[in-house]
This record gives C-alpha cells, sequence and structure tokens, in this order.
C-alpha cells in the first residue's frame, strides 16, 4: 500500500515538473514578458496599394479551435497598423479585416511561432471588388414551360455568399424568379437581373441550366470582371 502512495506521488511530481518545464519554455521564448508587438500593412491583392483606415478584428482560437473575441484596430491613412497583442497562453490568432463595398472580407490564421518571428513585417491582403449584374432575357413564344437555374462563383466562392445580391424582375406581365426556390426562373416573358458584385480581375463563372421539353442544357459564362466599370453576363431564351 505504501508503495502505491509513493508511486503515485512520483507520477504527479514527474507531471508537475513537467507543467513547469512547459511554462519556463514559453517564459523563455516570449522574452519575458506576455504580450507581442505587432506592426504591418493592409495591401490590395494584385496590385499590392495600400489600404488605409481598415478594421482588423482578432480572435482567440482555443483548443477546439472555436474563435473567441479578442480586440480590433486599425489601419493608419497610410495602410500601416502598429499592435499590442497580449497573448494570455493563446498559441493561435485570426486577424479578420472588415470587408465593404470596395473589398472582400479577407481572414488570416497565424500561430505564435510566425507571429514571435514575422510579427514586425506582417502583411496582411484584400480582393478588391466589381460590380456585375446577370441579365436574364426569355423571349421565346412556345407553349413549353422553361426552367431555367442561375448560380455563379467568383475565384472558387459561392457567389451568393462572397457579397449581398439583389434580384430585380423587370418584366410587369407574368415573368420572374419563383417564389419558392429563389434562383429559379419558369416560363412567362422573363427580363430579370441578379445585381452583387465579384472579385475584381478574377474568374467568374456564370452557370446556367435549362430545361425545355424534357431535355436539358448547361451552359457556363466565364468572364473576368474588370474594376471599377459595369460588368455583365447576359442570357437569352
Amino acid at each position: 500500500m505504501g508503495q502505491m502512495i509513493i508511486k503515485c506521488l512520483t507520477i504527479r511530481y514527474r507531471i508537475m515538473i513537467m507543467k513547469s518545464f512547459v511554462f519556463i519554455a514559453f517564459i523563455l521564448l516570449t522574452g519575458c514578458k506576455n504580450k507581442l508587438e505587432l506592426e504591418g500593412k493592409v495591401l490590395e491583392n494584385n496590385t499590392n496599394i495600400s489600404i488605409p483606415h481598415r478594421k482588423i478584428v482578432v480572435h482567440a482560437l482555443s483548443n477546439q479551435s472555436i474563435p473567441v473575441y479578442k480586440d480590433e484596430f486599425f489601419t493608419d491613412s497610410s495602410g500601416c497598423f502598429s499592435y499590442t497583442l497580449k497573448l494570455n497562453n493563446v498559441y493561435l490568432y485570426n486577424f479578420s479585416i472588415v470587408g465593404d463595398s470596395v473589398y472582400a472580407f479577407s481572414n488570416s490564421r497565424l500561430g505564435f511561432t510566425e507571429l514571435k518571428r514575422n510579427g514586425k513585417v506582417l502583411l496582411f491582403y484584400m480582393n478588391k471588388l466589381a460590380d456585375f449584374t446577370i441579365a436574364i432575357d426569355r423571349k421565346s413564344r412556345t407553349s413549353y414551360n422553361d426552367t431555367l437555374y442561375v448560380s455563379w462563383e467568383s475565384d472558387g466562392v459561392d457567389g451568393k455568399i462572397l457579397y449581398p445580391y439583389k434580384i430585380k424582375n423587370y418584366s410587369i406581365s407574368s415573368g420572374g424568379n419563383s417564389s419558392d426556390i429563389e434562383f429559379r426562373w419558369i416560363g412567362g416573358d422573363i427580363e430579370s437581373a441578379i445585381k452583387t458584385k465579384v472579385f475584381a480581375d478574377k474568374v467568374t463563372l456564370v452557370h446556367w441550366e435549362l430545361f425545355r421539353n424534357g431535355d436539358r442544357r448547361k451552359i457556363t459564362d466565364t468572364i473576368i470582371c474588370k474594376r471599377d466599370v459595369a460588368n455583365y453576363s447576359y442570357f437569352k431564351y
């Protein structure tokens, strides 16, 4: 019995020593500090133009990779930032750059080692957005009850989640997207448009799927939307 107690105490003692070593190593790595001084820039992807007055939200990631809000800061008028990150025994962080109608949301996940090594020369990137309109025009006079489905993606990202969209129906008589399935058009005199934004200077794919008289046609329209201009994809059937 006494030997078992001594053995248990020995195991606990070893665990305490291991925890102490981990704590000491962490202190040595951080230079006896519990914070890191970070500096860097937010740049536009493709052009490397600095983006001023941009909000950056910091989330700490727990062992289950659950993001927990930690802090936020901004770039200055030249697109640069300087920020003190309090560590609090967290080793992984998300730096989320808030998007708007000009630039898309951006997220960078960085660990303690990378922050320690490159914390004074951090570069975060954002993608410029471009106006994009998907126009739909049905002029067919056949009696067939055509069904059209539409979807789109930009640089591999689903367009419906990339940026808010609006569907406009211009036909006064009967044409318009279905009330139960938003991106479906059935028969009628249709003149509609989906207005949204996509990544500028990136490949955007528009997928059309038309069912007519028992036949199914799938068509993909490929377009690179230019910045600061109106971009269109047009489908007439």
